[in-house]
């Protein structure tokens, strides 16, 4: 229902109920205007885009409050939201007068203190879910986030580092015993740190030679680990090459007389991230190498696969990615380009054709 009225003073009042009946009103000098207005809401409602003018009267801080205690996540999640949320500069903002600058100024003062840019985008990636669930419970009728420019990230073939087939095999020698089998699992398994550490023994299928995924370490306040489902609901099962296996049954064999956790850390529990940190280190030092992280071993198993011919499908299952556009996303630059498969088929047709081995036919075109 809407309509305009003229008041005695010679003032336009145009007037609406919105969807609980609530009546909302206003008052122009010119009917021109006092039109506009009132199309301009009719649009709105029309659209789904209507915002009640009473809305948005919280706080950025006050409605995240609000808004985060419905969602379902899980701890990490949680974890990396409430830290977003808190670094705002605009947590005491009314969310009906958060502009575009608010969010700019914010972006701007992490570059200035030296985040990372991947924790840039990360941060705000997560403030913006907080403005959708704002726009979408109809408290601010648009994102103010929308568009706004983030800091440059290297792209993943740049920043990615693959340890070589020799630093794999330097890192393997120095570690102690225990740990061996640890970065065994990492580097021809793919698993990551805290998949790695929540192991059983009877997760290892020998006969089959299989690894089943099932759990995950992760910190937990007082030094202690929380057991939780794989990142991402990442459950999987991995197929093992025989001399990992044969490295992991003389582990067993070794290590864990109980036959409960593959490794252990304080009171036979899975170890802490901190202590898996401490080994990596050592061990590392001792192989005379810098520079290597514990998860660089994952992508230098998802690098073998991939020059061993894996599609994009095998890949992701193997890592226990979310989604085959993670796996892309990731390691795209690893798969053969589209000159590369040209040139070897090329080559292929060009030994048939002479008669010629490959290798014979690659010597006669140099």
């Amino acid at each position: 229902m809407a309509s305009i009225s003229r008041l005695p003073n010679g003032k336009y009042r145009p007037r609406y109920r919105d969807e609980r009946g609530k009546e909302h009103a206003r008052h122009f000098d010119r009917k021109v205007d006092a039109q506009r207005w009132l199309d301009e809401v009719t649009a709105a409602v029309v659209t789904g885009t209507y915002v009640d003018p009473g809305a948005g009267r919280q706080t950025f801080a006050e409605y995240y409050a609000e808004w985060s205690a419905r969602q379902v996540w899980a701890p990490g999640t949680e974890s990396a939201m409430s830290l977003a949320a808190r670094s705002t500069t605009f947590a005491d903002v009314r969310m009906r007068s958060l502009r575009r600058s608010h969010v700019e100024h914010w972006v701007k003062s992490m570059v200035s203190r030296g985040l990372a840019p991947g924790t840039v985008h990360t941060r705000t990636n997560n403030v913006r879910a907080v403005l959708r669930g704002a726009v979408a419970d109809r408290v601010i009728p648009r994102d103010p986030s929308e568009g706004i420019a983030l800091p440059r990230r290297r792209r993943a073939a740049a920043a990615m580092a693959l340890p070589t087939p020799a630093q794999i095999g330097a890192i393997l020698e120095a570690a102690d015993g225990p740990f061996r089998a640890f970065v065994g699992l990492c580097a021809f398994a793919g698993l990551r740190l805290g998949e790695a550490a929540a192991v059983r023994v009877g997760d290892v299928d020998f006969l089959r030679r299989t690894l089943t995924v099932a759990r995950q370490v992760q910190r937990a306040p007082g030094g202690t680990i929380e057991l939780r489902a794989p990142k991402y609901g990442s459950e999987r099962q991995v197929y093992l090459a025989p001399s990992l296996v044969d490295l992991l049954a003389r582990h067993v064999a070794a290590h864990c007389p109980e036959g409960t956790w593959l490794f252990t850390g304080d009171a036979c529990q899975p170890p802490h991230q901190n202590t898996v940190g401490h080994r990596w280190r050592t061990t590392l030092a001792a192989a005379g190498l810098s520079g290597v992280k514990l998860h660089d071993l994952r992508h230098f198993y998802a690098s073998g696969l991939i020059a061993s011919g894996c599609d994009v499908v095998t890949v992701q299952r193997a890592l226990g990615h979310a989604s085959a556009t993670t796996t892309l996303n990731t390691y795209s630059h690893l798969w053969p380009t589209a000159e590369d498969r040209t040139r070897r088929a090329a080559e292929e047709l060009f030994a048939d054709s002479c008669g010629l081995g490959a290798d014979s036919a690659t010597s006669t075109s140099r």
